[in-house]
């Protein structure tokens, strides 16, 4: 069977870059194990948010939060789903403009995102991404922290093909000690 080849897509209309979509870059055995895997709810208000908590019986960790998986799926909604899924089942093995994990908080009769994060080693999104979550998260709307509150950058090694995660703005693999590309590449 032929490997699945991910690749990267940008979309331009009328010569602007709108948005950046991300394809699947994990492993086969992932993808494949989860393919039936129910797809992430996508949210379109508060209402549909404690819909999804409630019947799906989602609980508060230790310090009060929910805490989910989530994509931005290619129409620029936000999809959730238990944090213990794969963003590949969450996105139902479609390309997303980003991905991660999300926490929501209840206070005074409202959620709000507080804590959100970029990581999602099956997509990879780019800090960059950010301006797709937030369009999604102002659309329900939800309060949110502004940018994510933790950014993930990744980068595959030309070498050994690890994909790596950078971490103090050292470019290095962690496998073989090779200089990382400054722009994104997880998909070669």
């Amino acid at each position: 069977m032929a490997k699945h080849q991910p690749f990267l897509i940008s979309i331009v209309l009328r010569g602007l870059k709108m948005a950046r979509l991300y394809e699947y870059i994990g492993p086969d055995d992932i993808r494949l194990s989860v393919a039936a895997y129910p797809v992430g709810i996508r949210i379109k208000s508060v209402d549909a948010l404690k819909s999804w908590i409630n019947q799906t019986m989602q609980k508060p960790n230790t310090w009060g939060l929910i805490a989910a998986t989530f994509v931005v799926d290619s129409e620029g909604y936000i999809r959730v789903a238990d944090r213990h899924s794969e963003h590949i089942a969450c996105a139902g093995g479609k390309s997303v403009l980003s991905a991660g994990e999300i926490f929501f908080a209840y206070n005074k009769q409202n959620f709000e995102v507080v804590e959100i994060t970029n990581q999602s080693t099956g997509y990879c999104p780019e800090p960059e991404s950010w301006s797709q979550v937030e369009k999604a998260l102002e659309q329900i709307p939800l309060p949110h922290p502004g940018n994510f509150t933790t950014e993930f950058i990744f980068r595959r090694c030309p070498v050994c093909c690890q994909l790596n995660i950078v971490k103090d703005d050292l470019f290095l693999c962690a496998v073989c000690n090779t200089n990382l590309p400054k722009i994104w590449n997880c998909d070669c």
